[in-house]
């Protein structure tokens, strides 16, 4: 890659990982976590990640509860902003631009989550920085991506949900659509923008040629659609909210026990007969009313018959006393709080739950789910203060004096 020589080194004095990405240079100038959660994973994975905010108008992640320690700092930001360094750069400042080009130079990677067109009007797109460095990856993270009628749409998470479909589907049949309990389509974006960003190194690497990395939260929403669109266009059938039922197998959904619910997905022959041998009901399996996958879907039989028969099966038991009986060897699972699920020791030993130096308080929060068998885990580390790196980043990679630093700070560039 057509990069300067440092980026195979790493720079000493910044946050850096073991990890298949070591050496690799990312310059994150997104905010929130349709970004910032893209190139943390990255940082997860061995990547120097360089955090650029605006001095005036940093990430206002940073004013997102929860809170930790006396200085208040944001557990929220802390956990989509662990493992990076931080700088600041305004990019309206005709030195701050010139400044990001020569960052640019020593990088292998920028993301971005401006609106469509925003990098244009700044003189910083694609373009622009191709010609300082033709191996530059370039990922960006967007509503509606960069292409199409409604690209320059401005969208939040909701807005992929709504646009994408899944806010449609999700709920109850007889009561409004439900958005998703959590930012889908902000997590989804920066999970596929990471992917995009692994391929287009691997390219680059090749070929010594970047390329633009583009993710839309509404085309990422879709993908999570699961048989919806194959549904619509092969039967006109139009997905719609099914509560915790599911189209086509049944039972597979929560159902109540004894201190809340579980989820049971008994619904293959196999699965009910076994079923039917842990509880005590053996006969249930050959039942001429009841034996196939087809006859338990219909709905009449489902509210007649294997309705009643779950609640006989659950309701004396607790969500523990189910998993002990029946998880080991049919898909019965405890429908958990996060409490639970971050106490959970099958969590633990699988280092899900990562203790992260937020301020001077250690706060845990969710670790990477992606495990690498020759990649021992590597102790997390905080995310930056505003600006915290600025000498060692600009004196390193750019040879900035501590007198240019002084000025272009007074200047507000820095």
């Amino acid at each position: 890659m057509t990069v300067d020589t440092f980026a195979t080194t790493g720079l000493p004095d910044l946050p850096s990982r073991p990890g298949p990405l070591s050496g690799i240079v990312v310059l994150d100038i997104t905010r929130v976590v349709a970004g910032p959660y893209c190139a943390m994973l990255l940082a997860d994975m061995g990547a120097t990640v360089i955090k650029v905010e605006n001095p005036s108008d940093p990430d206002y992640a940073r004013d997102f509860p929860p809170f930790a320690g006396e200085g208040r700092k944001s557990a929220f930001f802390g956990q989509y902003n662990r493992n990076k360094s931080g700088i600041t750069l305004n990019l309206k400042h005709d030195e701050g631009r010139a400044l990001l080009k020569a960052l640019v130079r020593k990088a292998h990677v920028l993301i971005e989550n401006f609106r469509p067109g925003t990098m244009e009007k700044l003189g910083l797109g694609y373009e622009v920085l191709r010609a300082e460095n033709p191996a530059l990856v370039y990922t960006a993270i967007s509503g509606f991506g960069r292409t199409g009628p409604n690209a320059s749409r401005p969208a939040y998470d909701n807005t992929g949900q709504a646009a994408g479909g899944l806010w449609s589907m999700n709920g109850y049949a007889d009561r409004p659509p439900v958005r998703v309990g959590t930012i889908i389509g902000d997590l989804s974006a920066s999970l596929y923008a990471a992917l995009g960003t692994v391929a287009a190194l691997r390219e680059a690497e090749k070929t010594g040629q970047g390329q633009v990395v583009d993710v839309s939260q509404q085309d990422s929403v879709l993908s999570l659609t699961e048989n919806a669109v194959v549904r619509y266009t092969l039967e006109d059938d139009i997905a719609c909210p099914l509560g915790n039922d599911h189209p086509f197998v049944r039972p597979y959904g929560q159902f109540p026990c004894k201190d809340g619910h579980v989820f049971f997905g008994g619904y293959t022959d196999k699965f009910w007969r076994l079923s039917c041998e842990i509880f005590g009901t053996p006969e249930l399996a050959t039942d001429p009313e009841i034996d196939t996958m087809d006859k338990r879907f219909d709905e009449a039989v489902y509210q007649s018959r294997i309705l009643p028969i779950l609640d006989q099966w659950f309701l004396p038991h607790t969500k523990a006393e189910l998993e002990e009986m029946a998880g080991d060897r049919v898909p019965l699972t405890a429908v958990k709080t996060i409490a639970e699920v971050v106490e959970d020791p099958h969590i633990a030993a699988r280092e899900m739950i990562v203790e992260v130096p937020v301020g001077a308080q250690p706060v845990r929060m969710f670790g990477n789910p992606v495990k690498l068998s020759a990649q021992a885990a590597a102790p997390m580390q905080g995310a930056p203060d505003t600006g915290a790196n600025n000498a060692q980043v600009y004196a390193q990679l750019l040879g900035l004096s501590s007198e240019d630093l002084a000025r272009l700070t007074q200047a507000g560039v820095l």
